[in-house]
């Protein structure tokens, strides 16, 4: 059953994802539903915005989110510098796009924060070598939704500051 609400909630959105590309013509905006905006959109705000990687521990232990406390994960289909991650996986896991080298806080080690070409011509943030994204269900700061889900060909984590994913399975 715990596994079984992750989908629930994905499917939730997709129909919400779907009505909001057939009824806006392709805008995005950021609603209170989906704050990061229409299909295959980045996050409302990129690490440009928030300009930090930080560090919160929870359940999970000690793991990397944005300055505004939002979960990072690692998909461990990608390669080392890059993304294996396109098209409806972008919907679903949109990247941390950034102009800029985002700054390391509270932990996080700065050496290991890296940028390399992301979707759209943006540039997507990396951690030891870690592509990183979000998971769109994640609605609050905290939220660890996507930990240890099977999608898209490979299974997603939180990462550890040393850049590990931390696997509790």
């Amino acid at each position: 059953m715990k596994r079984l609400v992750p989908v629930i909630v994905v499917l939730a959105i997709g129909a919400i994802v779907l009505i909001a590309a057939a009824s806006g013509g392709g805008k995005k905006s950021k609603t209170a539903a989906n704050p990061y905006g229409g299909a295959g959109s980045a996050p409302a705000k990129t690490a440009a915005a928030s300009s930090a990687i930080d560090v919160r521990t929870g359940p999970l232990g000690k793991l990397l989110v944005d300055a505004d406390g939002r979960t990072l994960y690692l998909f461990e289909a990608d390669k080392l510098n890059m993304s294996n991650c396109s098209s409806a996986c972008l919907s679903l896991w949109p990247p941390l796009d950034a102009s800029a080298k985002p700054q390391a806080k509270d932990g996080a080690v700065a050496s290991k924060i890296g940028l390399i070409p992301g979707a759209g011509g943006k540039s997507q943030v990396t951690y030891s070598g870690h592509p990183l994204y979000y998971y769109a269900p994640d609605q609050k700061p905290g939220d660890t939704l996507g930990q240890g889900l099977n999608q898209f060909g490979a299974k997603w984590y939180v990462l550890a500051t040393t850049g590990n994913k931390i696997d509790h399975d």
